[in-house]
């Protein structure tokens, strides 16, 4: 192998170019390398911090699920309870208003079973009279013998 100029030419120039693309050109592809790992890095802290806020949420979604379902029980539960106890007090004022009805009722026949024993004592009476005077042959006066007749009437 011979060493010649051309094949130091060409190590000068190799040289050269080495150098000048190691201070000019090799500095910018580096700093392109660095700022895209940099990015590469940020997008995979990224996506790891959204799956574990993902994965937090997620978490926190179904408690609060939870929570709402074990409220919408308690609500169910308590309205169940208010349902039951108007029912209670419905029926309480229902037997309530039946006594008061079957005692207004008991009254009422009470009124008319004084009217009706009034009105039978009158008309026994009235009978009586009738058969007195028959037997008496004589009419007897009902305001001079009053007093004997409400008697007799008290007594039927």
């Amino acid at each position: 192998m011979n060493f010649n100029l051309t094949f130091i030419g060409q190590t000068i120039a190799m040289i050269v170019f080495v150098w000048f693309c190691m201070k000019y050109i090799w500095p910018f592809i580096m700093g392109a390398i660095e700022a895209r790992q940099n990015e590469i890095a940020d997008g995979l802290a990224a996506a790891e911090r959204g799956r574990s806020d993902l994965a937090k949420a997620k978490g926190e979604s179904e408690q609060l699920i939870a929570e709402a379902r074990e409220r919408a029980r308690l609500i169910v539960d308590q309205a169940n309870t208010r349902a039951s106890e108007i029912v209670e007090q419905a029926r309480a004022e229902g037997e309530q208003e039946k006594v008061r009805q079957l005692e207004g009722a008991r009254s009422e026949i009470e009124v008319e079973i004084n009217r009706a024993r009034d009105d039978l004592r009158a008309e026994v009476v009235a009978i009586a009279v009738a058969g007195a005077e028959k037997l008496l042959a004589r009419e007897i006066d009902a305001s001079d013998h009053g007093e004997m007749l409400d008697r007799l009437a008290a007594e039927l």
